[in-house]
């Protein structure tokens, strides 16, 4: 049986340079504290915390005055920021380039539209902590849509500036702001700018997926149920190629999905290390399923 590991998949820029920075931090000073989950699998966390690395709340960050703090790639709300410089709290960042940048993007027209009727609107799910970053640089005023029926609270006499979260999908986001588009000419309001600022290292991998998975018999996307583009991702995946398996590790495999299968390809989100597809691969070659 062939195994073999897509070579486009494993951590996206900006996780590796968040899993990299708290690496450093931790050879050097044995321990580092990390605000929220430094990256959406269970597995990667547990093994930085196992090396002296502690997640600590957002509510928790009065009780460590005086120390160091991560910010993971996903950025944080200016207030975040501000918290900390009260508390003498120094910050690591290591918010994704990416999301810095969107940030900035979305803090500099909050302010140049200070005053007018514009309306600021995320496409990307609620409760997302990139979200929660992005929605604090307009003072928690954008409208965070994710849904075509949350559609319903925009105001379409009025001017709409669209951006995305940057690890949804381009075609999700296309077509969310093509049914805003439709909206916005049946009231006679053309005045609608719709931002690229998706991840194209994200968006980019949908059509390479395809080409993988359609390759091989079976497919095992490893990753965890917190990643945001995990979901999506896996998705692709099923689309074509049914027979497709969603793990989080080597203790959700199944023997019995390896009869009569001659190519397993093995892939995952942006969220998901190298060395856990390297562990399911060892797995499945050496058909150790206990």
């Amino acid at each position: 049986m062939n195994v073999t590991i897509d070579p486009d998949a494993g951590f996206c820029f900006g996780v590796e340079k968040a899993v990299e920075t708290a690496q450093i931090e931790l050879a050097r000073h044995g321990q580092l504290l990390s605000l929220g989950d430094i990256v959406h699998n269970t597995a990667e966390q547990e093994r930085l915390i196992a090396k002296g690395m502690k997640v600590i709340r957002h509510d928790e960050l009065a009780d460590y005055s005086g120390q160091s703090v991560l910010i993971r790639a996903h950025g944080e709300p200016p207030e975040t920021y501000a918290s900390a410089l009260e508390k003498g709290i120094e910050v690591i960042d290591a918010t994704c380039p990416i999301v810095l940048k969107l940030q900035e993007r979305i803090w500099k027209l909050y302010h140049e539209e200070a005053g007018k009727d514009t309306q600021i609107v995320i496409f990307g799910k609620i409760g997302h902590p990139e979200i929660t970053g992005l929605l604090g640089q307009t003072e928690g005023t954008a409208i965070i849509i994710h849904k075509a029926e949350d559609l319903e609270g925009l105001d379409y006499s009025k001017p709409i500036r669209m951006f995305s979260q940057t690890t949804m999908s381009f075609e999700s986001y296309q077509s969310i702001a093509n049914l805003v588009k439709g909206r916005m000419t049946k009231a006679g309001n053309l005045d609608l700018v719709i931002n690229k600022s998706y991840c194209r290292q994200v968006s980019g991998r949908t059509q390479s997926l395809k080409s993988f998975a359609a390759s091989h018999d079976l497919i095992i996307f490893v990753s965890d149920k917190k990643s945001s583009n995990g979901e999506f991702l896996y998705n692709v995946c099923r689309s074509v190629n049914p027979n497709s398996n969603f793990v989080h590790g080597i203790h959700e495999l199944d023997e019995t999905w390896f009869s009569n299968i001659n190519s397993v390809g093995i892939t995952g989100a942006t969220s998901t290390p190298k060395w856990l597809m390297e562990e399911v691969a060892d797995v499945i070659e050496n058909g150790d399923f206990s």
